[in-house]
């Protein structure tokens, strides 16, 4: 059973913007260790980091719940298999809550925007 649907969409140009007045502080604030070093390996970072923002954005939404629930930037990681393909790891109050449940996403980009699509299944 289909329990919440997310969807976010990141302008890449803002979230460089964003990057650049922020640096570190905001990066270490939203990205887990293994996400800062798989963007950071890959030859435009910023759509990277672009597109794990919007999935830990559409995952929030999915929940329904806001910010109420607990959720924490850092208690969702976006990791890709080896043929590129993403999924969720899960982490703290998130992962005790959605015990059980079953995470797919999605993520789209062009040069300027990044779609994510969460869905959570129970």
């Amino acid at each position: 059973m289909i329990e919440g649907v997310g969807i976010d969409v990141v302008e890449i140009p803002r979230m460089a913007r964003t990057i650049g007045d922020w640096g570190g502080a905001f990066l270490d604030r939203i990205f887990t260790v293994r996400e800062l070093s798989y963007s950071r390996s890959k030859k435009n970072p910023t759509h990277h980091f672009a597109a794990r923002f919007a999935v830990k954005e559409a995952v929030a939404k999915a929940l329904a719940t806001g910010w109420s629930s607990g959720f924490r930037w850092k208690d969702v990681e976006v990791e890709n298999n080896p043929a590129g393909k993403p999924s969720i790891v899960l982490y703290g109050r998130l992962k005790e809550l959605l015990k059980g449940s079953r995470i797919l996403v999605s993520i789209s980009h062009s040069e300027n925007v990044v779609v994510a699509c969460a869905i959570i299944e129970r």
